[in-house]
């Protein structure tokens, strides 16, 4: 897996198989490009640090988020 992020166009590039793509969807914040047998192959974050900022604060936040802790003491 290789990951990139380019901060002029705040996206994150997270790269799951070298295999050449063929198609790609727009899910929301998120570009998926997949191999023409539709396995994922490049996920691209788009706003990238709004979608982390809130994925950290989500996790800090359970509560609010509706999210549980699952610590093992």
């Amino acid at each position: 897996m290789k990951m990139k992020y380019n901060k002029d166009e705040d996206i994150m590039l997270i790269e799951v198989s070298p295999e050449p793509i063929d198609f790609a969807e727009e899910m929301g914040p998120f570009i998926v490009h997949f191999t023409s047998g539709s396995k994922p192959v490049l996920l691209e974050i788009l706003d990238a640090s709004e979608f982390f900022s809130a994925a950290v604060k989500s996790a800090m936040c359970p509560k609010e988020s509706g999210a549980e802790w699952n610590v093992a003491v």
